[in-house]
């Protein structure tokens, strides 16, 4: 994966870098990224660490607290420190690695809320003299009083795993990662399609929001037992849009073979798999004008009820 950045000429930048980008204070390349790993496994201090020295790429580990030092798959502060020391960049990833968006039962949602987001940036800042200016949602999930709280604590960025290509405008609350996986391979490949360039802003893609009236099912926030759900959108409000350009991923799944009807504008796909209880992030793009438009919304899967039986 390294070797393949490296052959499609593809950037590789710090997330200080980003971070001055997104601030309009230093220019960087069209086709740039950012390498982030998560949960400080010791895998990634003997077998990635050594690789990424070795192409000379700047990465970011997303530390949570609680598990450093905790057993022989975990990094400890010594091992922490000496990757500080050579340049890696460190940033926070909770105390505990629950679902922020609840607490664990018998615990004030408020007061652990803090703890995880506080805490974390805390600890690190303490433990190994670092500024933490980014903030990695556990298994992505978050809602507008995780990422409140976490602007209110001081994070100047704030992550989510659903991948998407940004460009200058990216809400800085929800930047998007391509959560790479061994065994899907469309991820990978996705993330390194940074589509045809064009004379905009700098930047990695012409890319805006689109109406937030747009009609889709289920609707965003909505939360739902079906496994096996049908998504669908109407995609009028994006205007006239290129039919063959449209595409619809799905956090955990990238892109999927959704079909559009450009006379209905509707799109629709149906999962085949039963999907496991948890949030997902549904992303569409299409080119309207050769600009690409991008729209997307949340739903969550809760686990059914169980029928009582008579």
């Amino acid at each position: 994966q390294m070797q393949a950045l490296k052959d499609n000429k593809i950037s590789v930048i710090s997330m200080q870098d980003l971070f001055a980008w997104l601030n309009g204070e230093k220019a960087i390349p069209s086709r740039s990224a950012v390498i982030t790993m998560d949960d400080e496994w010791n895998s990634q201090y003997y077998r990635a660490w050594p690789i990424l020295k070795e192409f000379g790429y700047p990465f970011t580990l997303f530390v949570y607290t609680k598990w450093v030092g905790g057993g022989s798959k975990a990094m400890t502060w010594p091992q922490l420190e000496e990757m500080r020391d050579a340049g890696v960049d460190i940033e926070a990833h909770s105390v505990s690695h629950h679902d922020l968006r609840h607490a664990p039962r018998g615990q004030n949602y408020t007061t652990w809320l803090h703890n995880e987001v506080y805490g974390c940036k805390e600890t690190l800042e303490n433990e190994l003299a670092v500024k933490i200016i980014a903030f990695a949602f556990p298994y992505g999930l978050h809602n507008e009083i995780v990422r409140r709280t976490c602007q209110e604590a001081g994070y100047e960025m704030q992550f989510t795993v659903y991948g998407r290509h940004m460009d200058i405008n990216v809400p800085t609350d929800q930047i998007g990662r391509y959560a790479i996986d061994s065994l899907k391979g469309n991820v990978f490949k996705a993330a390194l399609d940074f589509g045809a360039p064009d004379n905009t802003q700098p930047g990695v893609e012409s890319s805006q929001l689109a109406s937030a009236a747009m009609l889709t099912e289920p609707l965003d926030d909505q939360h739902i037992t079906e496994l096996k759900p049908t998504i669908k959108a109407n995609l009028a409000s994006m205007g006239d849009i290129d039919p063959k350009s449209v595409e619809m991923r799905i956090s955990g799944f990238g892109l999927v073979p959704a079909i559009y009807d450009p006379k209905t504008k509707l799109i629709s796909y149906t999962f085949t798999q039963r999907l496991i209880p948890k949030m997902y992030t549904v992303i569409l793009t299409a080119k309207v004008s050769t600009k690409k438009v991008e729209t997307r919304w949340d739903f969550t899967v809760d686990s059914p009820r169980p029928v009582a039986s008579k």
